[in-house]
């Protein structure tokens, strides 16, 4: 999608949709004629006199004929009561609008620039172009009758907006995530199939030659020689090899500061001996949400570069069961040397995990961030509105809060209290897999914790957030890409804060 600024009236563009938003108070309306015209303010007005409903948040409604306005038609998009309207609804409104638009066959779509309450215009614009591309995604490519109903180019409307270089950059970096949390939407869309370890390091190097970065795609021998058998047992019961992605970006040479992201690559997970239900058992190929999110999140930052120094993992593999498989019972010695009861296969994430963690503590992690769709009791407890979080450090916790409060993908701190250690604390080894039903995503990321030393640490579940049965506001039906805004938006914090 082509994206461009005009500072003009918007009655001024010549387009097939013209998006406009009002508020639920009437006396938007007198602000809005001097740009809008007489004749287009007053088909508004009496439209909010007649369907006072349609300014309701996320309402559209159709004007088709209005002398005065250049567009073919007006997309009239509620925007709710101005003081809860929050630059998250901003995208959201974005992305029901350009949706609106497509449903009328428009090529070209202009957008009023929304008034949004404590944000920079910068910030709004950003907003609208993130929410418009997020909201616009499709997963076409294994559908033969696909017909092409894209719009093809947004323009943003303002008299007040910055000069146009401003602008080409705002866009162009709102352009980049969006683009890239829609990658990491498509390699959870995939099925698995196609989208296997080596699939996924396929599209590791790819990124790595797109943006510059560093990789390295440890392979069986390799991990082997490096002791990950936590990793390699969950890897066993597969035809299907593993590998372990590593990349790295040096946006601060000067910097000894090495965040490390880890994303689960289960690309999927069928239990294992411990086998799930067959129901719903295809939506695993998901599993490796995580990871998908981490590679998007990586495409980002090697394209944005920050003055941040990241190294991003991504350990990959199936988890299947066969006559190779790891048993429930058995006990396994992970690269760390701390030993592990294994009490159900179907716990398999977090073995990848802690293997990842201890290998980017021996390269020089200085913190670690992990994302997984780990748990189903995370699901349980936060339901797909907020991802689970668990630390072992505030400030660390803190950051990664602020980040994901800036990006609108709602997270959520978990206790982390010692005495839920008892819960994986085994007879016969120092840890077990699995802690029960009981607190079982904070007892999956204690048994995390146990493995990162005394490095600051944040574990992010998203079991429950990392897809949606039905689409709402810029997250379609299918993957969400959540979590890779949040690292992307991170890491543009940190880098802000060591400037």
């Amino acid at each position: 999608m082509q994206i461009e600024g005009v500072i003009v009236s918007p009655t001024d563009v010549f387009c097939d949709a013209l998006i406009v938003g009002v508020f639920d108070e009437i006396v938007e309306i007198d602000a809005m004629s001097q740009a809008l015209g007489k004749q287009l303010t007053s088909l508004i007005d009496s439209m909010l006199r007649d369907q006072p409903e349609c300014c309701q948040f996320g309402e559209s409604s159709i004007i088709h004929y209005a002398t005065e306005v250049g567009a073919k038609r007006v997309i009239l998009m509620g925007l709710g009561k101005k003081d809860e309207f929050t630059l998250d609804k901003v995208r959201e409104i974005s992305a029901i609008a350009i949706r609106a638009g497509k449903k009328l066959s428009s090529k070209t779509v202009a957008t009023v620039v929304f008034n949004c309450k404590n944000a920079s215009l910068s910030e709004v614009t950003q907003a609208i172009v993130q929410g418009t591309v997020l909201g616009s995604y499709e997963f076409n490519h294994y559908k033969t009758d696909n017909k092409d109903n894209k719009v093809d180019k947004l323009i943003v409307v303002g008299k007040d907006l910055p000069r146009a270089a401003v602008l080409a950059q705002d866009f162009k970096e709102a352009k980049i995530i969006a683009d890239s949390v829609n990658l990491a939407r498509d390699l959870t869309n995939h099925p698995s199939s196609y989208m296997k370890p080596s699939q996924m390091a396929l599209v590791a190097r790819d990124i790595a030659i797109q943006t510059g970065l560093e990789i390295n795609v440890m392979d069986k021998a390799n991990m082997e020689n490096h002791k990950m058998n936590a990793l390699l047992s969950v890897a066993q019961g597969s035809d299907i090899p593993p590998n372990l992605i590593t990349l790295k970006y040096n946006g601060n040479p000067q910097s000894k500061e090495l965040i490390a992201f880890i994303g689960k690559g289960i690309t999927f997970d069928s239990g294992g001996i411990s086998l799930k239900p067959s129901e719903k058992m295809g939506d695993m190929k998901g599993d490796m949400a995580g990871g998908a999110a981490v590679l998007g999140a990586m495409r980002a930052i090697g394209y944005l570069q920050p003055k941040v120094n990241i190294v991003a993992l991504i350990p990959c593999s199936e988890n299947m069961p066969s006559g190779r498989a790891f048993k429930p019972g058995h006990v396994i010695t992970s690269m760390s040397g701390k030993t592990i009861e294994i009490i159900s296969t179907d716990a398999e994430g977090r073995l990848l995990l802690v293997d990842a963690i201890t290998y980017a503590r021996k390269i020089g992690a200085t913190k670690i961030i992990d994302i997984a769709t780990l748990t189903g009791a995370c699901v349980v407890a936060l339901g797909n509105v907020a991802s689970g979080l668990v630390s072992n450090h505030d400030d660390w916790s803190q950051e990664i809060l602020k980040a994901s409060m800036q990006t609108g993908e709602k997270m959520w701190l978990m206790p982390c209290y010692e005495e839920y250690l008892s819960q994986i604390k085994s007879d016969i080894a120092d840890l077990k897999n699995s802690g029960g039903r009981m607190a079982g995503t904070i007892t999956a990321g204690i048994f995390i914790k146990q493995f990162v030393g005394d490095l600051p640490w944040v574990h992010i579940d998203i079991a429950g957030t990392s897809d949606r049965d039905k689409t709402k506001g810029y997250n379609l039906k299918g993957a969400t890409g959540v979590g890779a805004r949040t690292l992307i938006q991170l890491a543009l914090n940190l880098a802000e804060n060591a400037s």
